[in-house]
């Protein structure tokens, strides 16, 4: 039996765009820190990372989709900051932002790590953007790693087979 998984440490040699949400800036900025200090402790140098930042959550989709078609990454990760308001709002950006990341993925074959807090108040999203290991863009960038080196065992010819 042969059990393949990937490893959060073995980013060394691979690429990743990081798209960030510019609205809650005041979250964003400390998942986007969160999710470098992780790539940085996998040994990704900063050559082989690209931040690219866009509006909002809402827009977060088509950049990392067309990040992906690029073929220049072997993942993406996805950071934004979703805060519960008073109308459904929230619920309808929330739920488009996670399904076209899915789909985005599915489609190019390339990992989207969802790295969007989606919270009842600022207090619930900035305890998710601390510094340390719980922080949430950290986690995203480490299942980031795992799942590109994961996808890059898949590609390798099994044994014995003929290349």
């Amino acid at each position: 039996m042969q059990i393949l998984e990937g490893d959060a440490g073995a980013g060394a040699g691979m690429r990743f765009a990081i798209v960030v949400a510019r609205y809650n800036d005041f979250v964003t900025e400390r998942l986007l820190t969160g999710a470098i200090e992780a790539l940085h402790a996998a040994g990704v140098p900063d050559a082989d990372i690209t931040v690219l930042r866009v509006p909002g959550s809402f827009e977060l989709p088509l950049a990392a989709r067309r990040a992906a078609e690029t073929g220049r990454f072997d993942a993406v990760i996805c950071l934004g900051c979703l805060i519960r308001g008073e109308t459904p709002h929230f619920d309808y950006i929330a739920s488009s932002v996670a399904h076209e990341l899915a789909a985005s993925a599915g489609a190019t074959g390339i990992p989207m790590a969802f790295g969007v807090l989606t919270t009842n108040s600022a207090e619930e999203a900035l305890a998710r953007a601390q510094p340390g290991p719980s922080n949430k863009g950290r986690e995203a960038a480490a299942a980031a790693v795992e799942m590109a080196s994961l996808l890059a065992r898949l590609d390798r010819p099994a044994r014995g087979a003929s290349v």
